[in-house]
């Protein structure tokens, strides 16, 4: 059986440059990729504040989704790169807000940095839809 395959770009210019998409859908896979909290003219989102720069992706997340014909109650699995794991409670608290009744897997790691310091959340989505 083959799968369909959709690529999706959010417009940033390093997806075209590199070679990557923002989200994949194949069959009822439904992928979206790290992402951050930069904004459509180049800014981040929420500097300083983890809370609000998930809660932001959270947003941007939704969005993506529905682009699939997909909604918050297929995501799967959420993927959360922190660069202080202290941010842990504030990036837990904007998650409860959009899947606290869906309870998807979620899991958090700590890392050293991303892109930008001010850049302190990055976060990836799951999720598994119907081709119907």
């Amino acid at each position: 059986m083959e799968l369909t395959r959709t690529n999706y770009s959010s417009g940033a210019p390093l997806e075209e440059k590199a070679g990557y998409s923002r989200m994949v859908k194949v069959g009822p896979f439904v992928c979206i990729g790290g992402t951050t909290s930069v904004q459509p003219d180049g800014t981040v989102f929420g500097e300083g504040d983890p809370y609000a720069q998930a809660k932001y992706i959270f947003e941007k997340f939704i969005a993506l989704l529905e682009q699939a014909g997909a909604a918050k109650e297929h995501v799967v699995r959420v993927k959360g790169y922190l660069t202080d794991m202290s941010f842990a409670p504030e990036v837990s608290r904007a998650y409860s807000e959009f899947f606290r009744d869906v309870r998807p897997l979620c899991t958090y790691v700590g890392i050293s940095m991303l892109n930008r310091p001010s850049q302190l959340v990055e976060l990836e989505l799951d999720a598994v839809i119907s081709e119907a």
